[in-house]
């Protein structure tokens, strides 16, 4: 069982309390259970990069790209060294920088806006729609319309897929399109997910997902990806990756990163992705028993239609939210809130855009979201003790 500091990159893990002996924990994300049916394939994948010794850029890696394209539908898939750079790379492969403005979303882990202020650009935070967690096409427009008012330059969309739900691409490209924006689908809680018929990858002029442990798509350490269906500019984006290499790696062409995925990581993710539409199935069972047993009580998870979500969390909503928590957490059972504060919130961005009329739905939402334990290889009887905890501490909290 790994700890749970592991799996918080984007939560805030609930843990303050001890559990009773009686009470064994379970894990939030059981990485374990995944690694029994597929030790022996990841094994034999590694002894493989270790007889060759490609560990930068080995065979792998362009293996690993050619079958994520497949999966997603689209030309081109780049590795590179995680989410965050998948992000930032994505914006230099556009030539976002000084003097433009990216739209983003408020209630979303920092990497969003991080790598906005990193090419030099200024984020402007956006409200979500609050039964999907994501951009509300709406507010976007409106934001657009009030930051060209005000003497902004609005060059770009960075969409994040909250939870394991696309965001509203097809409101959300008719919109790009009509103010000449670039539009970026962030999809590190959503790959494997589809909407309207298109899987992730294949959303806005650009997509990018990160390889974290704990994604739905993980590795053995950090790793990300960039999906397009233009060739020149996968062609930037490898080079961008590479210190902006050109003909060799002593020619630099432009001011790159060192941002590529190992070998190990692309080994290791060849073999997950043999196994991950059946994995996206099993999640979808998981979040069918958690709608069963817990509607009735809290605000489960909607989604649009259309929508095959990948349950990258499962998030219910609660008045009591912390007196909840620390009653699951004394039971043995692992929540995490993602997130306990919107950028805006934070000291890093406060100096940043908001919009005049706020982000309302943002702030109430941290202050209500509890992201209950979600993976594919949650069994039914673990998970009938994580729903029967739940609702015996929110009928406790009723009758108080």
């Amino acid at each position: 069982m790994l700890p749970p500091r592991l799996y918080g990159e984007r939560s805030h893990m609930n843990d303050s309390r001890v559990p009773s002996s009686s009470a064994t924990p379970i894990p939030f994300i059981d990485l374990q259970a995944q690694r029994r049916r597929l030790g022996d394939r990841i094994d034999g994948a590694i002894a493989r990069v270790l007889e060759h010794g490609r560990f930068i850029l080995g065979p792998e890696v362009a293996e690993l790209e050619r079958r994520l394209a497949a999966f997603c539908g689209v030309r081109e898939a780049v590795s590179c060294a995680n989410g965050t750079d998948a992000l930032q790379l994505a914006l230099m492969a556009r030539g976002i920088g000084p003097g433009d403005a990216v739209l983003v979303p408020s209630f979303t882990f920092t990497a969003t806006a991080e790598v906005v202020a990193l090419v030099g650009a200024t984020p402007i935070f956006v409200d979500i729609a609050e039964p999907s967690f994501n951009l509300d096409p709406l507010r976007v427009a409106e934001t657009v319309a009030w930051a060209r008012r005000e003497g902004m330059k609005p060059a770009a969309i960075i969409a994040v897929d909250l939870f394991g739900q696309p965001a509203d691409y097809a409101a959300l490209e008719e919109l790009a399109a009509a103010e000449g924006l670039f539009l970026l689908a962030d999809g590190a809680q959503s790959f494997g997910a589809e909407r309207g018929g298109r899987r992730v990858g294949a959303m806005g002029h650009m997509t990018t997902t990160s390889f974290f442990p704990a994604k739905p798509l993980g590795c053995y350490g950090d790793g990300g990806a960039v999906f397009t269906d233009d060739e020149e500019t996968a062609t930037v984006l490898r080079s961008l990756r590479t210190h902006g290499e050109g003909a060799h790696r002593y020619d630099n062409v432009r001011i790159g990163l060192n941002a590529r995925l190992d070998t190990l990581q692309a080994a290791i993710l060849i073999e997950k992705l043999e196994v991950f539409p059946e994995e996206i199935e099993a999640r979808q069972g998981v979040a069918r028993r958690y709608e069963d047993g817990l509607a009735d009580l809290v605000v489960t998870p909607r989604l649009d239609e259309g929508v095959v979500s990948v349950w990258a969390q499962y998030t219910i909503l609660l008045d009591d939210r912390d007196r909840v928590a620390a009653e699951l957490a004394a039971a043995g059972i692992p929540t995490a809130i993602y997130y306990p504060k919107p950028l805006h919130r934070q000291a890093a961005y406060r100096r940043f855009p908001v919009p005049p009329a706020g982000l309302p739905v943002s702030e109430r939402l941290a202050g209500r979201v509890l992201s209950l334990p979600m993976h594919a290889y949650l069994d039914p009887e673990t998970q009938d003790r994580i729903i029967g905890a739940v609702r015996a501490a929110v009928t406790a909290g009723r009758r108080s």
